[in-house]
């Protein structure tokens, strides 16, 4: 599905914040020293985070605002040194209880930033990939029920 689709199945049916300005995204490219992917920009550009299914505090998928988007190992382990985390991994999607959905900056395929499971218990030694692209991951997130896709056994909704 397109970028574009998923957009406005994200403002119709899910809680999107304000689009950030093209200023916002350049001072946050600034402070992490890396540029939001094409579907990153997108997103952005359309919403500067959303919660899906419902609002918070009680939700599920917290895609993160730019400014709450951080290193993993800080958000996770209240930490900046290297054993507690690669320095490439951002948090993007908060599903509370310190559990992360993360980028890793430094591994793009096609463009695009993979996503990665960040568990607050087995993380950094434990961070398996769940989707190859943003796009991917919020269109599975979509149909998922409000379910952690990658971890649940039954069927997406249509």
């Amino acid at each position: 599905m397109s970028m574009k689709r998923l957009l406005a199945e994200v403002s119709t049916h899910h809680f999107p914040n304000p689009p950030a300005t093209p200023a916002q995204i350049a001072a946050f490219e600034a402070r992490v020293g890396w540029k939001l992917d094409e579907d990153l920009r997108a997103f952005y550009l359309h919403c500067n985070g959303a919660t899906l299914f419902a609002p918070l505090p009680d939700v599920n998928y917290h895609l993160l605002p730019l400014d709450r988007i951080e290193r993993a190992r800080a958000a996770i382990r209240g930490s900046e040194e290297d054993a507690d985390g690669s320095p490439s991994h951002y948090t993007l999607v908060d599903m509370q209880d310190t559990n992360f959905v993360i980028l890793d900056v430094a591994t793009p395929e096609n463009g695009s930033y993979p996503l990665l499971d960040a568990f607050h218990e087995t993380y950094p030694d434990e961070a398996p990939r769940i989707a190859a692209s943003f796009a991917e991951f919020l269109e599975k997130a979509l149909r998922s029920g409000n379910r952690s896709f990658w971890l649940s056994s039954g069927p997406l909704e249509e």
